[in-house]
């Protein structure tokens, strides 16, 4: 690929610094996917301008006229603090006709919406567990046809924030005080979802239109105990981690039946939601082998020792060919080259 000038949108606290040298491991990690994406993309020759987006557009047009970048690497995860306008930065983008990384605004919308993915998944003959949304200031009462134990959300929000081992209930008066906690610590409608028995994979998927689908990568919960689930904890505490022996690596011992259903079923989510650039499916694989979605995760974490890179690494995609890889299918979309897909 020939140099480009790459803009790299994210949160301003998060301009990552020259070097990580000095820096803790929790300083280091919060900034982590920032510094990956933009020293590896120097690396690789190109132009690359970090720009911190908050509350604003306008500096993203001001940097757009003034810079003329050829492609926005966009990794905003929300926009005025809110996850769910993560789709409007990408609509603006798309009016400004400029090329960039990532989903398109509607599988933003669609995958973000817990109970629209499920309603239209459900439609396309995809496995997941049985679902009720509670609306902010509503009576919490369980439908009948909703059996415990049950595991409680929010609606929107993604990166298991205000998911705790305390989010899997097995009586209406849990139920009830994990829906309001929802309501009043995280600020969303909550959804309650069948908790399923079983183990936690992710598939990544990479495309277009043509889509590769990456290594199935397992979250195994060590020493967690019954009913264990992805909660923040587990996913970004280092310490609690090594503590409970968490690990997450390529997923073993599944027959190979089992792995091409799963795969298939990742393709049919992908094209459902109108997902685009990359993404990464979250399911339970059921003792009984049926895979459960779970939800969709647009954007996901893309820093070089998570779980979407790792994969594409065990499929022989080195984390500079995938961030090229992201560049170039942010630009085909936007039919500023041609070729084939």
């Amino acid at each position: 690929m020939k140099r480009l000038r790459v803009l790299v949108l994210m949160h301003p606290d998060l301009i990552p610094p020259d070097s990580p040298e000095g820096f803790s491991e929790l300083e280091r990690n919060a900034w982590k996917t920032e510094y990956d994406v933009v020293s590896t993309l120097r690396k690789a020759g190109h132009e690359v301008k970090p720009l911190g987006v908050q509350d604003e557009l306008r500096p993203i047009r001001d940097a757009v006229e003034s810079w003329k970048p050829n492609v926005v690497f966009n990794l905003l995860e929300q926009f005025h603090g809110e996850a769910v306008y993560d789709q409007n930065v990408a609509s603006y983008l798309e009016l400004l006709r400029v090329p960039y990384t990532g989903c398109n605004p509607r599988g933003l919308m669609l995958s973000r919406g817990k109970d629209l993915s499920k309603k239209l998944l459900t439609y396309h003959r995809v496995p997941l567990p049985a679902f009720a949304v509670f609306p902010m200031h509503r009576k919490v009462r369980r439908p009948p046809r909703l059996a415990h134990p049950l595991i409680v959300k929010s609606l929107n929000e993604d990166a298991s924030w205000g998911i705790a081992q305390a989010s899997v209930v097995d009586t209406d008066e849990k139920l009830e005080e994990r829906v309001t906690f929802i309501h009043e610590r995280i600020g969303t409608a909550a959804i309650a979802e069948q908790y399923i028995e079983g183990r936690e994979l992710y598939v990544g998927v990479l495309g277009n239109d043509r889509l590769r689908v990456l290594p199935i990568w397992e979250l195994q919960f060590g020493t967690m105990g019954n009913r264990p689930i992805a909660t923040e904890k587990v996913k970004h505490d280092p310490q609690y981690q090594e503590r409970h022996g968490i690990i997450i690596g390529p997923a073993k011992d599944i027959a190979p039946p089992v792995v091409a259903r799963i795969k298939a079923f990742a393709k049919r989510i992908y094209r459902t939601l109108e997902l685009d650039g990359y993404a990464r499916i979250d399911f339970r694989l059921a003792a009984d082998d049926t895979p459960y979605y779970i939800e969709a995760n647009p954007n996901p974490e893309i820093a070089q020792v998570e779980e979407f890179a790792s994969a594409a690494l065990h499929d022989g995609l080195a984390y500079p060919e995938l961030l090229q890889r992201l560049l170039w299918l942010g630009i085909r979309r936007a039919g500023a080259v041609g070729g084939g897909q």
